[in-house]
């Protein structure tokens, strides 16, 4: 090898023919190294900056395929300008997509590009013999598809026309050469030799409708029986079934339904000592008879928890089952495997605890136990026993005090199996931990709205969660109480309060809960003054609850889930935008559908005591309005409407009524003889 060869070869760029440059690849979350999140139908729009040096032209395509060893499907990119270009592909099947851009300098669109300026006779028939040459190359690699004789007449008809000794007019060459229909065919099979495809490829997993629309009612089993002095079964849940369905509830959450330690349990009020008869915490879970893979006998047999999946189905309610990767002191994995648990100085089990406050009847795992691999398959053993038995939804517990590796390896294994599988992330902490356990897999987690009351504090929030890159992949669950968190505001703001609360979580949020029938019975006494536990805790006795009390607020819940299915701007969490409203008690929002045919306006006074009033502005441009023109605002919680004009209206709200207006807007079509048409 000569000396200059062997510089050559010492440059290290793979191919310096490659000019093009692909940046700034959209939708991609850090850069690729997780999935973003869609549902089955949903069009994947991609944009990318594709560009080279000079005045050569660029062509894109995206490539998306169904999973890692299927054949990559070519979709044209349309540019956008300034280098920037589109396209999109629809995902028709659950579990893992992948997609990229590929970008090059197109030989044949460049020639376009400069034979349709050229003038001179000479410089034609030139520009000709040279695009035949390309369109005959096209014809070689099209040939394969069945259009290469076609190209080939198309490359031999402008080759034959430029070398016309009688010199073919100007005119003919531009017919021949820039036909629209042949140049398209070529298109259809560019020169992909010097092409780049982009770094990375980009993820996309695919869930069901209900990962981004659901709203979930939590629900304790053991108070099913509406006696204190019984337990509840299984099947004494059947009969709450109608009650769940009529309120348009579509999943109904169970906390741990396994055996509860008998060792170091809680009793009422979360007292150190139970007393006999004490039912414990189910979230203590494990005992002699069995672990996370038991039933509590108390509750019924695996064949009864199959006829409620059964019977749930058929009120149009998928049952959702709480994982808690932790053990009470006498589940059985201790004596098992006593390596998976940590000592404290004294030897004894380290108990779960969050200084101050200490949960002895719970023993934490180590993640750092030298028989890690072991546990993982134990606890994947976990989700795949229940998905077994028909379970598809998994609240999971404390997620963040687990590793992160584990989530990322054990949803994929389980979505490998169950790709209809839904995660819900119980995480109140950090906001990147939480972020992060998003990407890692799971389709919804847990927000900090519990405790967003102010009018700053929801829109910052809430605008907060819809800015991109979390808007890819973080899908918030908006809960206004859980059985651990009584927030203050339902402790002291009484029925209007919780008609506010559920009703933000139902509009601001695609996916929402309430852990009931605490919520639409109004339960607000705390344990201790400043707290947010609940005096008498279900999670340490048996309740019984009167669903039929006249203040009850199962209608109005209902009444919110209803617009849900009715209004598809409420299914999604894309469409919000905050409106001003010049009082600070109040809040406006809209949201609607890309299309703009669903608009819903929500107003609600924060104000739980007292009157508000307030001027609330629309964004005319944004929501399709023209001017003064005027529109009706139907509100599906008072039943009035009301003609409204231009951007600015009046809006008052008594709480003592009704704290909510939750409007349709229906613009107003002006016909000859009949004026009061809305659409």
């Amino acid at each position: 090898m000569t000396a200059a060869g062997a510089e050559v070869r010492a440059i290290g760029v793979a191919d310096g023919r490659v000019r093009v440059a692909i940046e700034n690849v959209a939708p991609a979350v850090d850069g690729g190294r997780f999935a973003i999140k869609r549902v089955m139908g949903d069009a994947v729009v991609v944009e990318a900056d594709c560009f080279t040096d000079g005045h050569d032209i660029v062509a894109c395509q995206l490539l998306s395929r169904r999973a890692a060893d299927a054949p990559w499907l070519a979709t044209t990119m349309t540019p956008l300008g300034n280098d920037r270009w589109r396209a999109s592909f629809v995902v028709d099947a659950l579990g893992e997509w992948q997609y990229t851009v590929r970008a090059w300098v197109d030989p044949f669109l460049s020639w376009r590009h400069d034979f349709a300026r050229r003038i001179e006779a000479d410089d034609l028939r030139i520009a000709a013999l040279s695009g035949a040459a390309l369109i005959e190359q096209a014809a070689q690699r099209a040939a394969p598809a069945g259009e290469g004789e076609l190209l080939h007449g198309w490359s031999n008809e402008l080759a034959q026309a430029a070398n016309d000794a009688r010199g073919a007019a100007a005119g003919v060459l531009r017919r021949i050469g820039l036909d629209e229909a042949r140049a398209a065919i070529a298109m259809r099979h560019p020169d992909l030799r010097h092409a780049l495809t982009a770094d990375a490829v980009y993820r996309v997993t695919v869930e069901r409708e209900r990962a981004r629309c659901s709203a979930w009612y939590e629900f304790f089993p053991r108070s099913a029986s509406g006696d204190v002095t019984r337990h509840g079964t299984f099947a004494d849940c059947e009969a709450w079934l109608p009650y769940v369905q009529r309120m348009g509830f579509d999943v109904l959450y169970f906390p741990p339904i396994h055996p509860i330690g008998r060792a170091r349990r809680k009793g009422r009020n979360n007292a150190l000592d139970a007393a006999a008869g004490d039912v414990g915490s189910p979230w203590a879970v494990g005992a002699a008879e069995g672990g996370h893979d038991a039933i509590l006998s108390d509750l019924g047999t695996l064949d009864d928890l199959h006829r409620l999946i059964r019977r749930a189905a058929e009120h149009g309610l998928e049952l959702a089952l709480d994982i808690a990767l932790q053990c009470a002191p006498d589940h059985p994995w201790l004596n098992a495997h006593p390596a998976w648990f940590r000592k404290r100085a004294d030897g004894s089990v380290q108990y779960a605890e969050n200084p101050p406050k200490k949960y002895q009847d719970i023993y934490p795992l180590d993640f750092e136990t030298e028989d890690w691999r072991a546990m993982w398959l134990a606890l994947a053993g976990v989700f795949e026993y229940w998905a077994g038995h028909g379970v598809r939804i998994f609240r999971v517990d404390n997620p963040h005090t687990k590793a992160f590796a584990f989530w990322e390896w054990v949803i994929a294994r389980l979505r490998a199996s169950w790709p209809d599988a839904i995660f819900l992330c119980e995480a109140f902490t950090r906001p990147r931990v939480m972020h992060r356990l998003a990407k890692l897999g799971f389709s919804q987690s847990y927000t900090y709205f519990t405790w967003r009351n102010s009018k700053h504090e929801l829109t910052q929030y809430f605008t907060e969660l819809g800015r991109a890159p979390g808007r890819e992949y973080f899908r918030p669950n908006a809960w206004p109480n859980t059985p651990d968190i009584l927030p203050a505001a339902l402790q002291f703001g009484g029925r209007p309060m919780f008609m506010a609360r559920v009703a933000l979580a139902a509009t601001l949020c695609a996916n929402f809960g309430i852990y009931g029938p605490a919520f639409e019975l109004l339960e607000h006494a705390a344990l201790r003054e400043g707290g947010e536990e609940y005096l008498d805790s279900e999670k340490f006795e048996l309740r019984a609850w009167d669903r039929e009390r006249a203040d009850s607020l199962a209608g109005f819940i209902a009444l919110l889930n209803r617009l849900r299915r009715e209004n598809p701007a409420l299914q999604s969490d894309a469409g919000l935008r905050f409106l001003d409203i010049d009082n600070e008690q109040m809040i406006a929002y809209a949201k609607a559908t890309a299309d703009l045919t669903n608009i819903v306006v929500c107003v609600v006074n924060l104000d739980p005591h007292h009157v508000q009033s307030g001027w609330l502005t629309l964004d005319a441009a944004a929501l399709g309005l023209a001017g003064e023109q005027s529109y009706q605002m139907a509100d599906a919680i008072s039943g009035a409407h009301f003609l409204w004009h231009g951007e600015r209206n009046f809006v008052s709200l008594d709480p003592r009524r009704s704290p909510v207006h939750v409007m349709r807007m229906r613009r107003h079509l002006k016909r000859e003889h009949d004026f009061d048409y809305f659409a």
